[in-house]
């Protein structure tokens, strides 16, 4: 598998360029790197794929290294039709337009994040702002707004210290559902390592027997299991 790696704004990309590869793309969100479990979690579900189709080629989006904030400028220019935009519209865009364009190529998006104060991190949210983007992931139609990412599927590591996965006051798997089925990402899978705060271990092994799980069944019709 090929490999080529771009620096933008702190954040690394690697990204498999064969095109007959099960393109991936992995994003994380915690902001530790030391003993994080959604890490962890992310990285043994993209180890899994690669075990069961032996060929992929996965682009790493680390959005806790750091990406701008939405400005009044940058909104401007993304609501300015491209053949008008300045060349300092453009180059304010090209960020987004690289973060978008991941989306577009990826066929499996693994997402990575723990909850933080009942939210998804900053950083996560900075990354939704910037891929939302009018005429390029959605667009509006007679009935409203239509994602334009669509046949793609997501799987969705997700743990917390004591914010229970799916209650009233978890902010953030439900969030992400929304707005990524908004630009059209509907199928969705979450695991889920949540409450680590009381009998972390047991958790961490199920969420492991989660993924294994979800993997082997996990169809992808146009490549076959290594």
């Amino acid at each position: 598998m090929n490999n080529r790696s771009e620096q933008a704004n702190d954040t690394v990309i690697d990204a498999g360029i064969d095109s007959g590869s099960l393109r991936v793309l992995q994003v994380s969100a915690s902001s530790r790197y030391q003993d994080s479990m959604s890490r962890e979690l992310l990285l043994r579900i993209t180890g899994g794929l690669q075990e069961k189709y032996g060929n992929i080629a996965i682009t790493e989006r680390d959005v806790a290294r750091g990406l701008p904030f939405v400005s009044e400028d940058w909104i401007t220019a993304s609501y300015t039709p491209p053949a008008s935009r300045s060349r300092e519209q453009n180059a304010l865009l090209a960020l987004s337009d690289t973060l978008v364009g991941e989306l577009q190529d990826a066929e499996v998006i693994v997402i990575g994040t723990p909850i933080y104060n009942f939210g998804i991190p900053a950083s996560l949210k900075a990354w939704v702002d910037l891929v939302a983007r009018v005429g390029l992931t959605f667009r509006y139609g007679k009935q409203g707004p239509v994602g334009l990412l669509q046949d793609k599927k997501l799987i969705l590591a997700i743990t917390s210290g004591g914010t229970a996965v799916g209650s009233s006051i978890d902010y953030a798997s439900t969030y992400l559902r929304h707005v990524l089925g908004f630009i059209g990402i509907t199928d969705v899978q979450i695991v889920r390592a949540d409450q680590l705060n009381a009998d972390a271990a047991v958790k961490r092994a199920a969420a492991h027997e989660q993924i294994d799980a979800l993997v082997h069944r996990l169809e992808m019709p146009r490549y076959s299991a290594a």
